[in-house]
């Protein structure tokens, strides 16, 4: 793996939260003791460090097991498994499994859980943290088989859906109906429902209809142990703690998805977008908060500077205006009457904020080509630098303004082009790191760049990831956002979940001392946790 992999830079200390640099590890690792706690064992893998056989062997028991599912070992199969969208992170795993029922995954389970072989759930591999990458003594679980719409409920507004169906693929069966499902990443023709889930995806559209985590009604999982548990009703509610929720977006630690139900939403009749061109980005992004501050319920609100301008004009060829130093793109849905005036008073609103140039969509051919720059900015980016490294942290609206401005200087600092393309209207941002893996040292360098955004995110009361997920790309940013107990806590939840820790080991949550190695952890209001650990 690259070196640098989750490390955290120094920062100077802030007025909402901060870094303390370089803790004692000796005295972390004695306060974990004293808590009860076992500061040594690794994250996320058996006590005993590693399966308890020979490769040959684990092949063996699992073809024994299950004998009709493929199951591939020869390096040149295994290659296309190596990594996620997070292609600087590669790891060639033991074994893929392609299993087709929910059997074979239950006897997959059980094998590895006897035989303490980790499992790397997998679905499109679109996912863009390294959620899926796979562990070289591990078994990646691949659900892509798992394609089926198995049921539609119109009066519900429901469908049943397998785990490897697509975003898309929803929308188009239920069309028909008069329906669609909301959540609508950039990837949404690849990626699948079971992915969605690992990471709580958003989309374009998600400020107006929400995450993964409010379409989705419940879920079918199989633990570690291979034992059924339904997670949720497709009620409105349901008695006991909300698991699912826990779930959703638990990145493959607790269980795998076999199963989902999915709110289905009416299709509005009809959609039109705004493009709106500012000079600069302090005024487009202060042009969102004015908008949803009074009382505009846009269906999507994103957000591009000059560089993704650029680079989306130029492959798609969507008619953007080039010489802009923003643009908004702001679309509203509903009724024909209600969308038209929406639109009206939207433009005005816009022009007082600043904009110089605005066009509003006349055909539904014509919005989905606007969009369709937005949609192709991450592959567009290509026409920029060879590699680009895409962030996915969060702040409040209100900080767009400061947080661009502050990106612009890291930019110069660390001398790497950003470019920004996000999700304006919730604060999602997306900042593509532009740089060359074949130049010595870039990749580091973006990856450097990389946590300080995210730090500059919580700094401004935000998070380090809105739908990306934390995978094996933010662990150290994790000792930046949580502090120590609750970091602990979410390992007890796991814990409870999957005891041996076979389940997609070593993401998204660090050890308790992998954040003491770091040097960095969460000051939260000037306090520190364990103020009887040493520090120097």
């Amino acid at each position: 793996m690259p070196q640098g992999i989750g490390t955290v830079v120094k920062a100077p200390l802030s007025r909402q939260s901060s870094l303390v640099t370089h803790p004692s590890l000796g005295s972390f690792r004695r306060v974990l003791a004293a808590r009860g706690e076992q500061g040594d064992r690794p994250y996320g893998t058996p006590g005993t460090g590693g399966p308890s056989c020979s490769p040959r062997e684990i092949l063996r028991r699992l073809r024994g097991a299950v004998p009709g599912c493929p199951l591939l070992s020869h390096p040149e199969e295994l290659r296309p498994y190596e990594c996620d969208g997070l292609t600087a992170y590669r790891q060639i795993p033991l074994a893929v499994a392609i299993p087709e029922s929910v059997a074979q995954v239950q006897e997959i389970l059980r094998v590895c859980r006897t035989l303490r072989v980790p499992v790397i759930p997998r679905g499109a591999g679109t996912g863009l943290s390294g959620g899926a990458l796979p562990n070289r003594s591990g078994l990646v679980l691949s659900m892509t088989r798992f394609r089926k719409i198995l049921a539609v409920d119109p009066l519900n507004r429901t469908a049943r859906v397998e785990p490897g169906v697509t975003n898309r693929a929803i929308s188009e069966a239920t069309s028909p109906f008069g329906l669609f499902y909301a959540p609508d990443p950039s990837s949404e023709v690849a990626c699948t429902i079971g992915g969605n889930i690992a990471e709580n995806a958003g989309g374009l559209h998600c400020l107006k209809y929400g995450l993964t985590v409010h379409n989705v009604l419940s879920v079918k999982i199989l633990t570690a142990e291979g034992e059924w548990l339904v997670l949720g009703s497709e009620a409105y509610d349901a008695a006991g703690f909300d698991l699912l929720a826990l779930l959703i977006g638990s990145e493959g630690l607790l269980g795998v998805v076999v199963e989902a139900t999915v709110r289905l939403l009416p299709r509005p009749p009809l959609a039109r977008l705004i493009v709106a061109a500012f000079p600069s980005v302090e005024s487009a992004s202060t042009a969102v908060g004015k908008l949803i501050g009074e009382g505009f319920a846009p269906a999507g609100l994103e957000m591009m500077d000059n560089l993704a301008i650029r680079a989306a004009e130029a492959f798609v060829h969507a008619g953007y205006p080039v010489e802009a130093a923003a643009l908004l793109l702001c679309e509203f849905d509903g009724g024909p009457e209600e969308v038209d005036d929406q639109i009206e008073l939207a433009e005005k609103r816009l022009r007082e904020s600043g904009a110089d140039f605005l066009r509003s969509s006349s055909s539904e051919e014509e919005r989905l080509l606007l969009w369709k720059g937005r949609k192709s900015a991450f592959p567009a980016a290509g026409r920029m630098a060879p590699d680009y490294y895409c962030m996915d942290g969060t702040i409040p609206r209100r900080s767009l303004p400061e947080a661009l401005l502050r990106i612009a200087r890291l930019s110069e600092e660390f001398r790497l082009p950003v470019a920004n393309v996000f999700h304006a209207g919730d604060g999602n941002l997306h900042p593509l790191i532009l740089y060359d893996a074949s130049h010595p040292h870039e990749l580091q360098q973006a990856e450097r760049l990389g946590r300080r955004i995210l730090e500059l995110c919580v700094e401004l009361g935000g998070v380090i990831t809105g739908e990306h997920g934390v995978g094996v790309e933010k662990l150290g940013s994790m000792c930046i956002q949580f502090r120590a107990p609750e970091l602990a806590q979410f390992h007890r939840i796991k814990e409870a979940f999957d005891p041996d820790g076979i389940l997609n080991p070593g993401k998204a949550v660090p050890l308790l001392h992998r954040c003491a190695e770091l040097g960095a952890m969460h000051v939260h209001q000037g306090a520190l946790p364990f103020p009887e650990i040493e520090r120097y």
